[in-house]
């Protein structure tokens, strides 16, 4: 069973909701089961800044899916939930990434592990430091705690909104 971490956030719509549908989708795909969940961070928009501030959260998956199946479940997951893909970090009603995927490296077009841009990311890296604080990220220089300390103060507009959401139902978007 592999070990992978996933980071989740919205900000269209329904925000929580769409995070919470999102992780009820991921729950249910086969041989997957989530281990934790980070409580919900209300975080600026990174890249494309006019738009709405995120909700975001981080949680780790055990599953039997590897790491290109996975990230496919996860983009369909994104697809059913009403995302559409118009412009590079434009709004998005479900965002999911995957973080980190056991200790793989890889570096292709379709599939990056871990992601390229951890460590610079205070979004990502506080969730996560949560739920998986000694987390070795393979390439970085130490644990999820120190690359966030190493971040600096990157990590001032994180701010945590509520406690670890349920997931919910998988259900068609708008139902």
């Amino acid at each position: 069973m592999h070990r992978a971490w996933i980071g989740i956030g919205s900000n269209l719509g329904d925000r929580l909701g769409y995070i919470k549908r999102g992780l009820g989708m991921i729950a249910a795909l086969p041989g997957t089961e989530i281990v934790s969940i980070s409580s919900v961070y209300d975080t600026r928009a990174v890249g494309l800044e006019d738009q709405p501030r995120f909700l975001n959260a981080a949680a780790e998956l055990r599953t039997d899916l590897d790491a290109r199946s996975l990230l496919n479940h996860m983009l369909a997951i994104e697809d059913r939930c009403g995302r559409i893909r118009r412009e590079s970090w434009g709004p998005r009603t479900l965002d999911l990434d995957l973080l980190v995927f056991d200790d793989l490296q890889v570096e292709e077009p379709e599939l990056m592990v871990p992601h390229p841009r951890i460590s610079k990311r205070a979004f990502v890296l506080v969730p996560l430091e949560e739920i998986s604080p000694e987390l070795i990220v393979p390439g970085l220089s130490g644990n999820i705690r120190v690359v966030l300390k190493e971040l600096g103060d990157a990590g001032d507009d994180v701010t945590r909104v509520g406690g670890p959401p349920t997931p919910g139902p998988d259900v068609k978007a708008g139902t």
